[in-house]
């Protein structure tokens, strides 16, 4: 599970929605919902900006941290 799949489903529990409320809540397909829940690893982000934006957050740029192994 990815940190955007916990994330999502952690927020979609907390405030007692299943995932077709969200889907119909987010304006997103069902299946979106679902393979986001899942940890699909590529996806729109439009459409991920546009279910995060439910519980106030988006996807942005971050500087990747160095791995110094």
């Amino acid at each position: 599970m990815t940190e955007l799949s916990q994330f999502i489903k952690e927020k979609r529990k907390l405030h007692n929605l299943t995932q077709q409320d969200l889907s119909f809540k987010s304006g997103l397909g069902l299946r979106f919902i679902r393979e986001v829940e899942q940890g699909k690893t590529s996806m729109r982000m439009d459409k991920v900006n546009q279910l995060l934006a439910l519980f106030g957050m988006e996807l942005t740029a971050t500087t990747k941290a160095k791995n110094n192994g």
